[in-house]
């Protein structure tokens, strides 16, 4: 569909262990379309989330 950007957010750390790291930890999943693939960036604790659709935002992960 050609989605350019698109985030998962998994703050009860239910999503499979290869999506969200082993051992389990809350996680917010950025995945960028590039060249017809998705390239998947994972935030985690204090990460500042970066997002290539608003560079300007200024959100860090805080899921505990």
């Amino acid at each position: 569909m050609g989605i350019p950007e698109y985030w998962i957010v998994d703050c009860a750390a239910l999503g499979g262990r290869n999506f969200i790291s082993n051992p389990k930890q809350p996680t917010i999943s950025v995945r960028n379309l590039v060249d017809g693939e998705y390239q998947i960036f994972k935030f985690r604790e204090d990460d500042r989330i970066i997002s290539q659709t608003f560079p300007d935002l200024n959100l860090i992960e805080s899921i505990h």
